[in-house]
This record gives C-alpha cells, sequence and structure tokens, in this order.
C-alpha cells in the first residue's frame, strides 16, 4: 500500500522536477544561438566573405582551424572555474560575449580581423557547453538525466536544420547599409545572441544550494535525492589528490575516446550533407529545405532514445544501436558508385540519426559514471575538449580529389565510429569488473583512509555503483 505520506512526496518530488525543468531549459534557446554562430561562417562565405577580405589560398581553414585552438583549451579550466562561480553569471556572460564578437565579424575589414573574431569565440564557447552539461547534472539523478540532456541537444539538432535558410534570408538584405550580405549574417545573429543572454542572466539557475527559484525546503529536497543516488560520492575540494585521482580516471579518457568517434561522423555531416544534395541537382535554396527533413528526423530518434534510455536505466546498448546505424549510412555512402542518389540520400537519415543518437548518450554515461563536484566538471570538459579535435579531423579528410566518392572521408568517418564502438566496449567491461570488485570488499581499503580525503573520493568511494 501506498501511504497518503508517499503520495505527498512523490507530488512534491515531481512538482520539483517541474520547477527545475523549466528553468534549467531556458538553456536549449541559447544553445541554438551557439550553434548557429559555429555555422555561420559556412553560410558567410557562400556569400562573398572571402572576395570581400581578400582571402586567398588556405586562409578560410586557418579562420576554422584557430576556431579550436582556444575551444579545446579552454574546456577543462572554464568548467574548473565554473565549479566557484554563480553559473547564471557565468553562461549569460559567454553568449553575451558571443554576440559581441560575432557582430565584430560582420564589421571586420580584414582576414587578421576575423583571425582574432575566431579565437575569442572559441575561447568562450569553450565553456557553454561543458558548463551546461556539468550544471544539469547537478541537478537530476543520474537516470533522469538522459532526457533532459537530450532535450539540450535537440536544439543543437534544429539550429543546423534552420540556420541555413536563416542565412539564406538574411543574405538578401546585401546592399542595405552598403554591407554585404555576409556581414548581415553575422550582425543580426550577432545581436540576436547579445539579447538572449542578457534575458539568460534572468532564468539560469545557479548551484541547487543556492538556486533562487526554489525554495530553502526544495533546495534540501534536490540535496537529498542526489545524495540518495550517489551516497558517498562527493568531491568538493581541489588538491593534489583530488587532481591525481581525476586525472588518473581510466573511465575519463575512455569516455572522450567515445566521444571523439561518434563526433568526427558529426562535424563530418555538415560537409557531406551539402555535397550530396548537390548531386541531387537542386538549387540552393530547395536544397536547404530538403536538408530540414534530415534534422527533424534525427531529432526525433535523440528525444525517442533519450526516454526509453532513462526508463531502461541504460545507455551501452543504445551507443551500440546508433553506431550500427551510422555504419549501415557510410557503407551506403561507400558503394557511391553502385548505389542511386536517392539511396545516398537515405544514408543521410541513417548517418545523422545514427550520430546524434549515440552522441549525448555518451557524454550522460560518463556523466553517470563520475561521482562529485569536481570529477564530474573536469571529466565532462576533458571529455568534451577531446571530442572537439575531432572538427579539425573532419575538415581535412575530406579532399576535394576525391569528389564525389570520398573514399578517405567515409571511411575514417567510419573507422572512428567503430573506435567508439569498441571503447564502448571497454569502458562497458571495466564498470562490470570493477562493480564485482567493490561487491566483493575489494576497494574497501579506501575506507581506512584519513577523514578528509575519505570524504573526497568522488566515485572511487567503495559505495558507488558504476551504471551500464
Amino acid at each position: 500500500m501506498i501511504t497518503e505520506k508517499q503520495k505527498a512526496s512523490h507530488e512534491e518530488v515531481r512538482h520539483l522536477d517541474e520547477k527545475a525543468g523549466e528553468v534549467l531549459l531556458t538553456e536549449i534557446d541559447p544553445d541554438k544561438e551557439k550553434k548557429l554562430l559555429s555555422i555561420n561562417i559556412g553560410n558567410a562565405r557562400i556569400q562573398g566573405l572571402e572576395k570581400d577580405l581578400g582571402m586567398v589560398g588556405s586562409d578560410y581553414n586557418i579562420a576554422l582551424f584557430t576556431f579550436f585552438i582556444t575551444y579545446i583549451l579552454f574546456e577543462v579550466p572554464s568548467n574548473m572555474f565554473l565549479k566557484r562561480a554563480r553559473p547564471s553569471v557565468i553562461l549569460s556572460f559567454i553568449v553575451v560575449g558571443c554576440g559581441i564578437v560575432t557582430v565584430g565579424q560582420g564589421v571586420t575589414q580584414s582576414f587578421g580581423g576575423l583571425v582574432v573574431c575566431r579565437v575569442l569565440i572559441g575561447l568562450l564557447e569553450a565553456g557553454f557547453v561543458p558548463g551546461c552539461v556539468y550544471l544539469i547534472s547537478m541537478y537530476y539523478k543520474r537516470h533522469e538525466l538522459q532526457w533532459r540532456i537530450n532535450l539540450f541537444y535537440a536544439a543543437s539538432i534544429l539550429a543546423g536544420a534552420f540556420s541555413g535558410l536563416l542565412a539564406y534570408a538574411i543574405a538578401h538584405m546585401s546592399g542595405v547599409a552598403g554591407y554585404g550580405g555576409w556581414r548581415w549574417i553575422f550582425i543580426i545573429e550577432g545581436i540576436a545572441t547579445f539579447l538572449i543572454g542578457v534575458f539568460a542572466y534572468f532564468v539560469t539557475p545557479d548551484w541547487p544550494q543556492t538556486a533562487k527559484f526554489l525554495t530553502e525546503e526544495e533546495r534540501a529536497m534536490v540535496m537529498a535525492r542526489l545524495a540518495q543516488d550517489t551516497p558517498d560520492a562527493s568531491m568538493n575540494h581541489w588538491n593534489k589528490s583530488t587532481a591525481k585521482r581525476v586525472l588518473g580516471d581510466l573511465k575519463i579518457w575512455l569516455g572522450a575516446l567515445m566521444y571523439l568517434g561518434i563526433v568526427t561522423t558529426t562535424y563530418s555531416t555538415s560537409f557531406f550533407i551539402p555535397n550530396i544534395l548537390s548531386q541531387l541537382g537542386w538549387t540552393s535554396l530547395r536544397a536547404q529545405y530538403m536538408s530540414i527533413p534530415v534534422y527533424i528526423a534525427a531529432t526525433a530518434i535523440t528525444l525517442t532514445v533519450a526516454i526509453f534510455s532513462d526508463r531502461l536505466k541504460h545507455r551501452f546498448g543504445f551507443i551500440l544501436l546508433g553506431c550500427l546505424i551510422t555504419t549501415i549510412g557510410y557503407g551506403i555512402l561507400l558503394a557511391t558508385p553502385y548505389v542511386p542518389v536517392e539511396a545516398r540520400y537515405f544514408a543521410l537519415y541513417l548517418i545523422t540519426c545514427g550520430c546524434w543518437l549515440t552522441q549525448p548518450v555518451t557524454v550522460v554515461w560518463l556523466n553517470n559514471n563520475l561521482g562529485g563536484h569536481y570529477k564530474r566538471g573536469v571529466g565532462a570538459a576533458i571529455q568534451l575538449s577531446i571530442g572537439n579535435c575531432s572538427g579539425i579531423v573532419a575538415s581535412n579528410i575530406f579532399l576535394p580529389a576525391q569528389a564525389p566518392r570520398y573514399i578517405l572521408g567515409y571511411g575514417l568517418g567510419l573507422g572512428f565510429v567503430w573506435l567508439c564502438v569498441l571503447v564502448a566496449c571497454v569502458f562497458n567491461f571495466w564498470i562490470r569488473r570493477e562493480n564485482k570488485i567493490r561487491d566483493a570488499g575489494g576497494r574497501d581499503d579506501r575506507l581506512d583512509l584519513p577523514e578528509e580525503e575519505r570524504n573526497n573520493l568522488g566515485d572511487d568511494h567503495p559505495s558507488f555503483r558504476f551504471t551500464g
């Protein structure tokens, strides 16, 4: 029998979850803007960016590459700083800053100015996605997290669906105030991002302990629920011992390799989707329209998988499923001379759905198996920073001389997908083995450590159990 007290408690948790969800998911709209900022340079290139700035040779690739330098290097420091700061201030500052610098890209008069802007945007964006993942993970129990993170990623997918059309529409402003269409793409998207960043400051929550949208009783309830989910797994102090436990954690590096494997395909799709659509002989506008269903399908798959993954309390199998779907898509593209272009268009659905299905699951799976503030914050940042190196890989494996087959690009893309599969298998084996060791008391010697260190073990605490 369920008592009235238990019913009331359940209703309180549901109400608390709704309140947290309403506020936390305000991060989705800024993420749409961030996604647009990452891909608007490609649209600007089509509208005459290189010609107006006198760019030649590999200048465009240099502009792309410089973004990744700061983007990759500053993800870990940013999340470490976020632990000591107010997320509402830091995350909204990032969005506002990106908006300002994006407008700067629209008014720059030289290639050097563009490179400076790209470096600054990389520096700012470095803290955004890791910071949002970190913040969201501090509000929900481990098997409530996939749905929330997938909502966050769904915003990025939808931004990819409509960014081309938005840029196409803005480009028609060419000549207004003497600016070319590519400048207006940066200026308008930059202004929109700035305004969203200002709004985000007032609605973005801080850490659960200090969240203003919760009452004192509700804050205590959040902390109690999280403590029940991962008892004794705290890591609130950074010292040499903490650094050793974080940087020496095999799970983090395996999680980073998993993410690297699948995100290489995510970056690659931005290259070969336009290429295959152009092979269908459509106009640029129709090609933009025909890319939308691909991203809509990926969004639907991503959200559906999140529901089942949380309900089943399982991640590993969904990673394998996503990689299998992606593999079939790559197989079709590798057979380009022998299949009709319509089949290649279908392959876009398989690859895009497969990679977007897998990507957020790898993020959540690692997060589920990290315990403690610093472990989650630094672990997420390491995973994302290493994974984002795939942007450099993807931009260099599709060689124009190999068009339209792109054997190297598709082949390496498939290879990276199977890197994700193999590492996921190792990760799953490791956590199962470690759980058996702990069940047998094989890590109980850690309970004899000094109290200060024992209370800062994170997921190294003998009571912590890993989840597949």
